[in-house]
């Protein structure tokens, strides 16, 4: 009987590079599952699957236990993800390699299991993930100038930034076609080099950039600044990059960012200090559909009757 492969990955530059260099060493034929950047419950999709190997990358273990209980029952399952997983469960049908490491992502772990052959891919992820120091010292072992860093920074802060958005319509490039055009290059700046794709995304980070960086703060302190962005797609698609870049401005305070998702509810974005990576996660974990990263957090619907009182922990959390 023919085994059934699934591939089931984050749509952003983290979890796109991850399963980009795993099937560049190991090429196969698999049903993709994958959706905007917070869609993050990604095996109740397969959750009827029996007798598959699963790859399942960039998406919390603890986010969908639930789900990767039932398939363990009869399917192998290979698990690499950098973000809050709890408790590990104790199945042989299990291989999961977790670290939540402010300083690592998915795709930097899936380099170490392949001793660096595809690091390239590694180094523009860790750049999606505003993981700047840590991309750098990647790219430090690859035979790169400046230019060519500069070109991978840009290739995963696009590929991160279409992630982004309430549902996969928002995006100017499903997630899964994003995948389908960097799977023939294993070079990613020969991908910088031909493929049309990036001029859509380039052009779209402009305008939506230029939008949100009208907005001023909301609410501010010397600890932390949050926005606020109205029920509009450029709103949800630029979330991720306005975060990153305003963390990177004030690399000693945190910052929030919050979206109207048009039903009285609201889509957070949260980081953490850039000088002291923690606390992101534990704070957006407080809430019902919140999760995350140590130094990059999010809730994906925070009620309208719950944001003073997420104000208010924001503030009392990066206040110590």
């Amino acid at each position: 009987m023919t085994t059934a492969y699934y591939d089931i990955f984050n749509g952003d530059a983290d979890g796109i590079c991850a399963l980009h260099q795993l099937r560049l060493a190991e090429p196969r034929e698999a049903t993709l599952v994958t959706g905007v950047k917070r869609d993050i419950r990604l095996l109740d999709q397969v959750i009827q699957v029996r007798g598959a190997e699963l790859t399942v990358l960039d998406i919390s273990l603890d986010s969908n236990r639930t789900a990767l209980l039932q398939l363990l029952e009869s399917c192998r399952v290979f698990y690499v993800d950098h973000h809050y997983a709890g408790d590990l469960p104790p199945s042989p049908n299990l291989i999961a390699h977790l670290d939540p490491s402010p300083e690592v992502c998915t795709s930097l772990m899936v380099d170490a299991l392949l001793a660096g052959r595809f690091r390239a891919w590694a180094v523009a992820a860790a750049f999606g993930d505003n993981l700047h120091d840590s991309a750098r010292k990647a790219a430090a072992t690859l035979p790169l100038d400046e230019t060519q860093v500069e070109r991978l920074r840009e290739l995963g802060e696009l590929m991160n930034y279409n992630g982004y958005g309430q549902k996969v319509a928002d995006l100017h490039v499903p997630p899964q076609d994003l995948y389908a055009a960097v799977k023939p290059y294993a070079d990613p700046l020969a991908f910088c080099e031909e493929a049309e794709i990036l001029a859509l995304l380039r052009q779209g980070l402009a305008d939506d950039l230029h939008r949100a960086n009208a907005v001023p703060p909301l609410r501010e302190t010397s600890k932390g600044r949050i926005f606020a962005f109205p029920a509009e797609k450029w709103a949800s698609r630029i979330a991720g990059v306005f975060s990153n870049e305003k963390a990177r401005e004030r690399p000693d305070t945190a910052h929030a960012l919050l979206v109207d998702n048009g039903d009285t509810t609201f889509m957070v974005s949260v980081r953490a200090p850039l000088a002291r990576r923690s606390g992101a996660d534990s704070l957006c974990r407080v809430f019902s559909t919140g999760g995350g990263r140590a130094a990059a957090a999010g809730i994906n619907a925070l009620p309208a009757g719950q944001v003073e009182d997420f104000f208010q922990k924001f503030f009392e959390v990066f206040s110590l």
